[in-house]
């Protein structure tokens, strides 16, 4: 007999140590997680603590957002040791709740904005922060930035502060708004790649780029009034907080190069001539500044000053436990796609689900809808909406309350509302709707692959490898011609106008939230207090909560969160930081995942892809 093992048995030996140290593995994670977590409890020497007399740093940092999208819980507990991930994101619920808060905190003289890690935030929200930080002002606190460099986001906000401060060897980037896309007719045509496109609406040029070598001339008339609205309302509100005029943000190269020779080419001291900062201040220049101003902090050389993250830690509500009548709010944030979609993003299933979950809470009596989305799955966008419709029927207001933008798919979900809240800068409308299959029969016909067979019927023989026949091709048009008779026919009914009336603002055009309301697309612009304040006196309610319906983690993904969070600030940075190509790839699989993602099931969608081109 043979002194090895037989084959089976080496097999199972194999079987049973890979489980035996995955088990292994995974108890000392366990173990010493909960071990790490407990030395850090015992060995943390001071709470976060707030000195009299100190300055907020509201450092915010990567995106701000509605809602965030959900990662892997491990993901997530590993960033929280991070405070500032410039790849991340911030509810912007955070950070006006942390503004308000600081006005009325007697601890807070002061609000220091580092805007250097702020990545991306429509200009719907930046004005709503802005605004609070106005609040701020008007408690008699102080407002100053900081900054090395401004970008154009980051130099909105700060100049809603009364001292601007940049590096000497600064300077302050202002260059409008564009609108520019990539077209590939020519391209297909090469690779012999049919693009059957079917749409209504003059303006819906979301497919433009598969059947046009350059932007039509419909497309461009309305994207250069749309960009000319919303820079109106950029340069009005910097140029106000600024006192000066709008046409100077951005001037014309002739005039920049003159005003750049009179600076002598220094980037810094054209801001200070252009008034566009205040003050050229190196950080140690700022540090001494701040000193004098709010004093040294009782430990350190710094000033006294607490960051964003941990007065938000400090300053964070404590959950009720004793229910009470609530507005809730649910966010619809994303592209709209069916199904069952993680938070962050709108599924047809999923947030009807949050809808049925408000309809079905007897605490619930109004809900405030806030849509920040370009639309999507014509058939998701009308699952939404029915759920909107049951809601209402069950005797609950429903306001909605745009953000950024809330177009095409996002103005369907929104149509039916009892009132709807714009912003001045909200990007809506692009009421359209469109379809496209790509076909491949030539571009395999060049390389000698060609498809053949039977089929009971045309339809049954459909493939991307066969061309369309002109009656299949008909059929299609002719439901995205009805699917925009129903879009239009929506809003002339919810919004008290007649087919001809709506048609004639339609054709998939895009409007700012401040044109919308001359329309008659919306009732009001404000935002998501003022929605709030309205769903409240639409159900009868004079002292109310205001409660945030989402989709929660499971018992098991909270603990893993919270077990590996206590360690993460412990880690190398290498491991939680990204390389620029790995940023760069996020980005390209980011937009991939987008064309991937629509499913429509009768492949209609309702897609604002100019609003993702601004926002």
């Amino acid at each position: 007999m043979s002194a090895n093992p037989s084959f089976f048995k080496r097999i199972c030996l194999f079987i049973w140590h890979t489980l035996n140290g995955t088990r292994k593995l995974i108890l000392n994670l366990i173990f010493f997680g909960i071990l790490a977590t407990i030395i850090i409890s015992i060995g943390s020497s001071e709470d976060i603590q707030v000195e009299d007399n100190s300055a907020l740093v509201l450092n915010l940092a990567g995106s701000i957002v509605d809602q965030k999208q959900q990662v892997d819980p491990l993901e997530a507990a590993f960033k929280q040791g991070q405070n500032a991930n410039a790849d991340g994101e911030i509810l912007l619920a955070d950070v006006l709740y942390v503004i308000d808060n600081a006005a009325q905190d007697q601890r807070i003289s002061t609000l220091v904005l580092d805007l250097a890690d702020l990545k991306r935030a429509g200009i719907s929200k930046l004005q709503s922060i802005g605004d609070a930080l106005n609040r701020f002002k008007e408690s008699g606190k102080k407002v100053v930035a900081i900054g090395n460099y401004y970008e154009q986001n980051q130099y909105f906000l700060a100049s809603f502060a009364d001292t601007i401060y940049l590096n000497p060897q600064g300077g302050v980037s202002l260059d409008g708004l564009s609108m520019y896309n990539q077209y590939f007719k020519s391209a297909l045509d090469k690779l012999k790649v049919k693009a059957h496109i079917f749409r209504v609406g003059t303006f819906k040029s979301a497919v433009e780029p598969y059947m046009r070598d350059n932007m039509s001339d419909a497309a461009r008339e309305a994207s250069s009034a749309l960009l000319a609205d919303v820079w109106q309302s950029y340069t009005q509100t910097v140029a106000g907080n600024r006192n000066i005029e709008p046409n100077s943000l951005v001037p014309d190269a002739t005039t920049y190069l003159a005003e750049l020779d009179k600076a002598n080419g220094d980037s810094a001291a054209m801001a200070i001539n252009m008034k566009w900062v205040d003050s050229l201040a190196t950080t140690e220049d700022f540090r001494q500044t701040m000193l004098e101003t709010v004093g040294k902090a009782s430990s350190g050389d710094s000033f006294k000053q607490v960051s964003f993250y941990d007065y938000l830690t400090l300053v964070s509500p404590l959950p009720s436990f004793v229910e009470q009548d609530s507005v809730g709010i649910i966010v619809a944030s994303g592209t709209i796609l069916n199904g069952t979609q993680p938070a962050g993003q709108i599924g047809g299933e999923s947030t009807a689900e949050l809808l049925r979950k408000a309809r079905f809470d007897k605490h619930v009596k109004a809900l405030v809808l806030r849509v920040d989305s370009p639309g999507g799955s014509a058939f998701a966008s009308e699952q939404i909406r029915q759920e909107l419709l049951a809601l209402k029927a069950a005797g609950k207001p429903v306001v909605v309350s745009m953000g950024s933008l809330a177009a095409s798919g996002g103005y369907w979900i929104s149509a039916s509302a009892d009132y709807i809240f714009a912003t001045p800068t909200t990007l809506t409308g692009s009421i359209g709707i469109f379809g496209m299959i790509t076909t491949f029969e030539d571009s395999l016909a060049s390389i000698g692959v060609h498809t053949d067979g039977v089929s009971t019927s045309e339809w049954a023989g459909l493939s991307v490898t066969r061309t369309l026949s002109p009656q299949v091709e008909a059929i299609i048009q002719r439901h995205i011609e009805r699917g925009y008779l129903d879009f239009i026919s929506l809003v002339a009914k919810e919004r008290k106008m007649t087919i001809e009336q709506v048609d004639k603002i339609a054709q998939g055009r895009v409007w700012s939230g401040k044109k919308a309301l001359e329309l008659g697309l919306v009732d009001e612009l404000g935002d998501l207090d003022e929605a709030i304040a309205k769903a409240a006196k639409l159900a009868d309610m004079t002292l109310f909560d205001t409660r945030v319906i989402e989709q929660e983690l499971t018992p098991e993904q909270r603990f893993m969160q919270q077990m590996f969070a206590s360690v993460s600030s412990y880690l190398p940075a290498s491991l939680s930081q990204s390389s620029m190509l790995e940023q760069m790839l996020a980005q390209l699989t980011s937009s991939l995942k987008t064309l991937t993602s629509f499913d429509d099931p009768n492949n209609v969608y309702i897609y604002c892809d100019t609003c993702n081109m601004m926002n």
